[in-house]
């Protein structure tokens, strides 16, 4: 809710210096002693009550509850009214109370309520008018000079009314406009450090990404050759000098996986090579790590686009590194299709397995459903400890794509 207008937060202070400067006046006037009757203050210390609890009543202006805005503007009316009858020659500025009465009115109220108040002000200002100078006796030609005059101050109170009234809706607006474009700017510059962060955040995620499936598979594959080639050392040296060899190629291409990723971060890593190409130099390396041949079926019936493949490369590549580490597999099946809509991915093992509920939360898994749902696909890993597992992608292929291939199609 709306914190009450107080001085510390008042949003034109300098119109509470000119409600005193003019209240400070009216007491004075109200102070000196007049010479004649007709404006001698009947109750001296009534006015200056008032017009200093009219004053105090500036220093904080409800904004919350209407019912207090209402009684708020009655108490301030009915000081008024008590300045203006018994006020006797501060009673001639009671017009200017009208026009402080519309400026407040203006900081609490919507504009229906600052309409009410300001046709209210100028009713009671000529009830007023025809109170004082109700039994005036001249002349008729004084008389007609003395209504032309009153109906001049009408008009002339009646257009400051309406002037005060149009100013402050005018700086109020003006105002409210500002607040409302440093909000936005505010909350666009927060929407904005949110939108760098999360570009940040996923930057990070694929680099982490990038390093896990290149360099941790080539690394994988390193200590399963090393591994392997300790084990033969004493008893075929022959054997071991091939394992040996071979995991010095895998470490040269490490090496290579980690200079390209602090440099450029590969975004296509099957490099101008076709996929099947690339499967097959993965099946390579899984048989040469395991001994186990993958069985690689592929299917594409058409070309595919390089964000797919190259999801479709690292999940592959991510699958067999499970393998290699976990899985103790004696028979390993790829399978690629695809038709017009999509691209259907199968990688299935009869290994020992896992539970999925307790072993899905680790970052090669991770990164394998990420790339899937990154392009609105489906991943879903089967698997049972004892039963194998079997890992499905499906992910849909662009509309372009396919609009290209139905005219190509056509043109055939």
């Amino acid at each position: 809710m709306k914190r009450p207008i107080q001085f510390d937060n008042h949003p034109f202070r300098f119109l509470l210096y000119l409600e005193w400067i003019l209240l400070a006046f009216a007491a004075f006037t109200g102070i000196i002693p007049s010479f004649s009757q007709r404006f001698q203050p009947r109750f001296p210390e009534l006015t200056i009550c008032s017009l200093a609890l009219f004053g105090l009543m500036g220093l904080r202006l409800p904004t919350r509850n209407h019912i207090t805005k209402a009684i708020y503007t009655a108490v301030e009316i009915l000081l008024i009214l008590i300045i203006g009858f018994f006020g006797g020659k501060t009673a001639r500025l009671f017009p200017f109370f009208y026009l402080i009465l519309v400026t407040r009115s203006c900081l609490i109220f919507e504009l229906p309520g600052r309409l009410v108040v300001t046709g209210l002000s100028f009713i009671l200002f000529l009830l007023t008018i025809r109170r004082r100078f109700a039994h005036i006796a001249s002349s008729p030609g004084e008389q007609e000079r003395f209504w032309f005059f009153t109906l001049s101050f009408v008009l002339v109170f009646g257009l400051a009314l309406l002037f005060v009234l149009l100013l402050m809706n005018a700086v109020l607006s003006e105002r409210k406009s500002r607040e409302k474009l440093a909000i936005a700017n505010n909350k666009l510059r927060h929407y904005a450090l949110q939108i760098e962060n999360q570009a940040t955040l996923e930057e990070r995620n694929r680099i982490a990404r990038e390093i896990h499936d290149s360099l941790g598979h080539s690394l994988t594959a390193l200590n399963l050759q090393l591994e392997t080639g300790l084990k033969l050392w004493q008893s075929n040296p022959t054997k071991a000098q091939t394992f040996l060899t071979k995991a010095k190629e895998l470490g040269s291409k490490a090496l290579q996986d980690v200079r390209q990723s602090v440099s450029t971060m590969r975004s296509h890593p099957l490099q101008e090579q076709s996929l099947e190409l690339a499967i097959a130099g993965l099946a390579e390396n899984v048989q040469r790590s395991t001994g186990v041949a993958p069985i690689c079926q592929i299917y594409l019936s058409h070309p595919i686009p390089v964000e797919v493949s190259t999801a479709v490369y690292r999940i592959v590549q991510e699958s067999f590194t499970n393998i290699c580490k976990y899985a103790r597999a004696t028979e390993v099946k790829l399978e690629i299709t695809t038709i017009k809509t999509c691209l259907q991915l199968k990688i299935a093992d009869n290994g020992i397995g896992f539970d999925v509920t307790q072993n899905t939360t680790g970052f090669g898994l991770q990164s394998m459903r990420d790339r899937t749902l990154a392009l609105d696909g489906y991943f879903n890993i089967k698997s049972a400890p004892g039963s194998g597992c079997q890992v499905i992608a499906t992910i849909p292929l662009s509309l372009s794509l396919l609009t290209h291939l139905e005219t190509h199609d056509v043109h055939d």
